[in-house]
């Protein structure tokens, strides 16, 4: 964790919005070696992917090790992927939910949700599994006794990948993993989730052979990026500056209520959780007191009350492309946290991880054929599980920015059902370590 070469947010800052801008101004291309590129990288992926490779690299970092003026080791971070993940993404949130279409998202059908389930079932079974075929190989990297044993630490990313953040901590408490390893863990979680969201992000790029193969019905799809583009190309007008104030107002002023409502609710519900005297039922609702899940789910909510009023109309003045705008800010601070180096610091614990992701990923495959669930509802019902609510919007808006809400909504239910289905996956977790 040595100090990359530039330390300052505001020159990473700068160096982020270089690479985004690279991206867009090659992607313009019409012809050539670019246009072809991009014709199987999305552009998507390579805003994720350019960050990734300037941190491999040295010369930006997501957290760093320092001496302070006593000679005492202190722990620094960039602070851009928490103000993109708390400012920026809430923002993106309200301007490309303004225009949405509740009843066009309700005709997207049950495919959405048996998908979200598909995913959440995958990584249930898939630790357990995992943990089986590793220890055929290398019994020591699935060993461990007490609190060093392996599955407690998996079971804090069986909550990190049904639900989030909060799940993944709850777990913790829960099963008491030695928290000088639980860094091996949050290793894991960050390399193995950031590969399948690459992986995704490529497959968006070949979205319609993958639905072609999966026999899939995106008419519910199709009619609602229609009925969003027929509402913003009636609405569309030439943004004046009081119109692109006016958007950053409802945007921000939004995110600002969302925070002010977050801090009062997330202590409300963290006094009320603490009181249960069930330690079990008192983890299970431990997202409640989850400052962040009160700030997508306001700021959600705001947004498509909103979409009932005059403020819908601001889509045609461009507000989900200003809500693009902070969705690309917040995959390249998102792709800064990925050292690819890492995948070889731990390879005994990435392989579980890896075969435990390819599971998940496997029984989405699967259920998608059978079902013939379009690609949309494969990645987003995916992310919504491993990503949460910080990256499901990320893959959601890839395929129209007015699909966003889907990913939102469906990564908000991650969170209520995100420690139940750990706790389920964990119990599995140690039945296969103990066979």
């Amino acid at each position: 964790m040595t100090a990359p070469t530039f330390t300052n947010d505001a020159i990473v800052f700068g160096i982020l919005m270089l690479s985004l801008g690279f991206v867009f101004y090659t992607e313009s291309k019409t012809s050539g070696f670019w246009h072809k590129f991009y014709k199987i990288v999305p552009g998507l992926f390579m805003a994720y992917f350019i960050p990734a490779i300037f941190t491999t690299a040295g010369i930006i970092s997501p957290e760093w090790e320092t001496t302070n003026t006593v000679g005492e080791i202190v722990k620094e971070e960039s602070q851009l992927y928490y103000v993109s993940s708390r400012f920026l993404l809430p923002a993106a949130l309200v301007l490309m939910t303004l225009s949405i279409d509740l009843k066009a998202i309700f005709n997207l059908g049950s495919k959405a949700l048996i998908m979200f389930f598909t995913g959440t079932i995958g990584i249930i079974i898939g630790g357990p599994i995992a943990i089986l075929l590793i220890s055929i190989f290398s019994p020591e990297t699935v060993g461990g006794a007490d609190f060093d044993a392996v599955w407690r630490g998996l079971s804090t990313l069986a909550g990190s990948w049904i639900g989030g953040g909060a799940n993944q901590t709850a777990m913790l408490e829960i099963y008491q993993y030695n928290p000088q390893k639980y860094g091996g863990m949050v290793f894991v979680d960050i390399v193995v989730a950031n590969i399948w969201m690459a992986i995704l992000l490529i497959g968006i790029g070949k979205k319609d052979k993958i639905d072609k193969w999966l026999g899939a019905d995106t008419s519910a799809i199709e009619e609602l990026k229609e009925k969003v583009s027929a509402f913003s190309q009636k609405t569309k007008r030439n943004p004046t500056l009081t119109d692109l104030m006016i958007m950053l107002a409802i945007a921000f002023g939004t995110v600002g209520f969302g925070h002010f409502a977050a801090s009062y609710l997330s202590t409300f519900f963290n006094n009320l959780v603490s009181g249960i005297e069930s330690e079990t039922w008192r983890n299970v609702f431990t997202f409640l007191g989850s400052g962040f899940f009160w700030l997508i789910s306001i700021s959600t909510i705001v947004a498509i009350i909103l979409s009932f009023t005059k403020a819908k109309n601001y889509e045609g003045a461009g507000a989900s492309k200003l809500g693009s705008i902070f969705i690309y800010v917040l995959v390249a601070s998102i792709g800064m946290k990925m050292d690819l180096a890492m995948i070889f610091d731990n390879l005994g614990l990435i392989a579980i991880g890896v075969v435990w992701m390819t599971i998940h990923a496997g029984l989405l495959i699967l259920v998608a054929k059978l079902i013939k669930a379009p690609y949309f509802f494969l990645a987003v019902g995916s992310q919504a599980n491993v990503g949460g609510a910080a990256s499901a919007p990320i893959v959601a808006q890839a395929f129209h920015p007015s699909l966003a809400t889907v990913g939102v909504l469906l990564a908000v239910f991650g969170y209520a059902i995100g420690t139940v289905g750990a706790i389920l996956c964990t119990i599995l977790l140690e039945l296969s370590a103990t066979l």
